[in-house]
């Protein structure tokens, strides 16, 4: 019997006017980043940044936000508490996705992972739900 392939899906970031100037200065526009999720992927780009992990390594999903404007607008953001990558485009609302191996994504060598992503995708319910099947 054929295995069932997941229709592959793309969740677009939710841009605040606030977050548009801030984001065109590090590359960061509706046109340059998303969320993809297919049957064995997860790709996140948020302008120059990247990250790319087995839909397997999602171990969960947790709704955040609001956001403090000033910590959130323009480039990918490192948290220094928990090595936590935060792309946001809005201060409202996020979905953090947590991996079971942190993966590669604010500096290109790889040297710096991150155990979970915050993304700020229009539709955060909808992205939870497809990484969660």
């Amino acid at each position: 019997m054929p295995i069932a392939m997941r229709e592959p899906h793309f969740f677009p970031f939710h841009f605040a006017a606030a977050y548009r100037l801030p984001g065109l200065l590090f590359g960061v526009t509706s046109a340059t980043a998303g969320v993809w999720v297919d049957d064995a992927v997860l790709s996140i780009r948020f302008g120059p940044w990247r990250v790319r992990t087995p839909l397997t390594n999602v171990i969960s999903t947790v709704h955040t936000g609001p956001f403090s404007l000033i910590k959130t607008m323009g480039p990918a953001r490192l948290s220094l508490a928990d090595w936590g990558l935060t792309c946001a485009t809005n201060s409202e609302r996020g979905l953090c996705l947590r991996f079971a191996t942190p993966v590669r994504g604010l500096d290109p060598l790889g040297l710096v992972r991150h155990p979970a992503v915050t993304v700020t995708v229009a539709d955060c319910d909808g992205l939870a739900r497809v990484v969660e099947h």
